[in-house]
């Protein structure tokens, strides 16, 4: 796996978090969608990357 997209994949769910929590203590719904969004994409990436992995070996 690439380390550069593995990080890149981490951070974006890592950002995705944040706003999220940070969307729920503000009550903004747009924040709580755009940081799920995020998170999901974040660990869909990684999770596609692990796969390429696997199938490499």
């Amino acid at each position: 796996m690439s380390l550069k997209r593995k990080i890149s994949a981490r951070v974006q769910a890592i950002k995705g978090r944040v706003t999220q929590r940070f969307g729920g203590a503000t009550r903004n719904r747009r924040l709580e969608t755009e940081g799920r969004t995020d998170q999901v994409m974040g660990n869909l990436k990684l999770f596609g990357e692990k796969a390429k992995d696997i199938f490499k070996r």
